[in-house]
């Protein structure tokens, strides 16, 4: 049976068993397919159940190929694109991440698995109570509350991801991942949704867009509007 977006009648989850199958079944078709290529993102994600990261009325839909929406605007990223993502950001077993954009702390727990330890911030406080319900026991995720565009003290970070899609990353999220750092977004840019790379250095930074595909956009990123008379 189909469900429509954001619906999950009492009786229609599936079991664990039915999970862990759906969940395979993404590492397959959505991942392996679509150049998420980094074996321990790959690993991790077949890892971490999904469902569990989700409120109960769309748990049913942990596994699908689209957004998840999350409520008051905001939704789950596809897993697709959070696994290009990672995988672009060239993880190592040593790196301090700082995640923009948590949401109910999936993302976080993915990176857990592969890093050294994960500050991941989320604004919205309804997606911060589950992502603490979430992550209870992973001793290397610290969760924050707070604006996204401001990121949290602690730099430098190795790494900076921001798990969706924005129309500008702030000067003062860059300035937070050390020089030599990698940094990996969502990006809008005239309508088309992008996932891009790059790395901090001495001389600046930039990013460079490496695939277009969807992404769910984050709050708190928009350009400012110019002046019209």
């Amino acid at each position: 049976m189909t469900l429509p977006i954001g619906t999950n009648p009492a009786g229609t989850n599936p079991s664990g068993t039915g999970f862990e199958a759906m969940r395979h079944a993404m590492v397959a078709s959505q991942l392996r397919t679509n150049a998420v290529n980094d074996q321990r993102v790959v690993a991790a994600m077949a890892r971490v159940p999904r469902e569990d990261f989700l409120p109960a009325d769309v748990r049913g839909l942990a596994y699908r190929d689209t957004a998840i929406p999350l409520g008051a605007g905001r939704s789950a990223n596809l897993p697709m694109a959070t696994g290009r993502l990672l995988t672009e950001a060239y993880l190592t077993a040593t790196d301090r991440v700082l995640l923009i954009g948590a949401a109910t702390g999936y993302t976080a727990a993915v990176l857990a698995g592969i890093v050294a330890h994960v500050t991941a911030v989320e604004s919205d406080a309804a997606l911060v109570a589950i992502a603490r319900a979430a992550l209870s026991g992973i001793a290397n995720v610290e969760l924050v509350e707070g604006p996204l565009a401001e990121g949290h003290p602690g730099a430098p970070y190795d790494v900076l991801i921001v798990d969706g899609a924005v129309e500008q990353l702030p000067d003062a999220l860059v300035a937070q991942v050390k020089t030599g750092g990698r940094v990996v977004s969502g990006l809008v840019e005239r309508g088309v949704t992008r996932l891009a790379s790059g790395r901090k250095t001495d001389g600046g930074f930039g990013l460079a867009a490496f695939v277009d595909t969807d992404c769910v956009g984050l709050p708190g990123f928009a350009l400012a509007k110019p002046f019209r008379f």
